[in-house]
């Protein structure tokens, strides 16, 4: 099974490209979404995280705002978070590539948006960046609600820029010709990987194992 990271800086359209994957057929994990299951009602790291950041738990869930204000500029406390929620969310991960592996799927969609920022293109076999003009990606962000160009900025100087994820991605999705034309390039890349071996997951799961 081959492992693809997919990528992008906010406003991307990595969502819309997930989504194009799955549409046709290959599983995708989605890192941000397994984080929100951990910290959900009965999620799994809901316990831990209120036990090493009291009052942060709130109708059996986690707040996100009220971790986030505990943890900012924390580095500490960060680490720590990091260090109960990291290992729950390669559980997760596991859990869902071996689902995968199972049920003869040829192909894996891993889609992590800080990749590059993590060093988690090591552990893919093909890295997909998705990627449009920069206008265009402040103008999708700057739609949402409560984000102000302030925010944005202080979001992207986080982030790897996108033209040196371009640099690094085997592939490159453009989406800034609309949803049928980013599909097009996503249905093309998965015919052209659907037969190329992959080695990464062969070894995550031999590592795992042992």
């Amino acid at each position: 099974m081959l492992l693809i990271g997919l990528t992008g800086s906010i406003g991307m359209g990595k969502s819309e490209t997930a989504r194009a994957f799955a549409r046709r057929g290959v599983p995708v994990y989605d890192a941000d979404a397994a984080v929100h299951a951990l910290y959900a009602r009965g999620g799994e790291a809901v316990p831990l995280v209120e036990a090493a950041f009291p009052g942060v738990c709130k109708d059996g869930a986690i707040d996100r705002q009220a971790l986030s204000a505990t943890v900012l500029n924390d580095p500490q406390a960060l680490k720590a978070l990091e260090s109960i929620v990291h290992p729950l969310a390669a559980k997760a991960q596991l859990q869902a590539l071996e689902a995968a592996a199972e049920a003869g799927a040829s192909l894996a969609v891993l889609d992590i948006p800080l990749l590059f920022e993590t060093g988690g293109e090591g552990r893919v076999d093909f890295v997909v960046v998705v990627s449009t003009a920069p206008e265009l990606q402040r103008a999708r962000v700057l739609e949402r609600p409560g984000m102000t160009p302030q925010k944005l900025d202080s979001i992207l100087v986080k982030q790897v820029p996108d033209a040196k994820k371009r640099c690094k991605a085997d592939a490159v999705i453009e989406t800034g010709l609309g949803l049928e034309h980013a599909f097009a390039q996503v249905s093309a890349l998965v015919e052209s990987l659907r037969d190329q071996p992959g080695t990464a997951w062969d070894t995550r799961r031999a590592r795992d194992r042992s």
